[in-house]
């Protein structure tokens, strides 16, 4: 073999012995996979209290809820949208207050269009929710204008063709 097949292998393995030998001095000793295996992957061990005092945003539970807010919560479990985390409309249960006068809620058109953009894509497993096209379904409003996002089928519809 000539020269000009050498040259660039040995560069590449020049290469990789660089990024071997620094990265025995970038990444921290403790840094891999500890004793419950790969169920946590790689992450550091010396990092676990802070991990464990960082505060949890999201109840992942519609029953946390349901305690204030049954009325929503009934109407909402007899809807297309019983399987959706109330969180994932209203945002994160962290610092909830307990008597609020009044939440922000996101009403927007792009927070109903994350779902219901139209994507004929046949792995996007989005086929089974029913999108609209943007541009051409009532471009000017906000879609709570006509729908009812915790009663998506009943009476959601005030007129008109979608």
């Amino acid at each position: 073999m000539s020269s000009h097949v050498f040259r660039p292998l040995f560069v590449i393995i020049g290469l990789v012995g660089v990024i071997l030998i620094a990265r025995l001095f970038i990444v921290p000793e403790d840094f891999g996979v500890h004793e419950r295996g790969y169920m946590y992957g790689f992450y550091r061990k010396s990092n676990e209290n802070e991990w464990k005092a960082f505060p949890v945003k999201y109840k992942f539970n519609n029953e946390y809820c349901k305690a204030c807010h049954t009325g929503q919560y009934d109407s909402l479990m007899q809807s297309a949208h019983a399987n959706i985390s109330c969180e994932n409309c209203h945002g994160p249960a962290l610092g909830h207050p307990l008597n609020p006068t009044k939440l922000k809620i996101d009403k927007t058109r792009q927070q109903c269009l994350r779902c219901h953009t139209h994507l004929p894509y046949p792995t996007s497993n989005r086929a089974t929710i029913r999108g609209i096209n943007p541009d051409k379904h009532n471009p000017d409003i906000e879609c709570f204008m006509c729908h009812n996002p915790h009663k998506p089928n009943i009476g959601a519809f005030r007129g008109g063709t979608q």
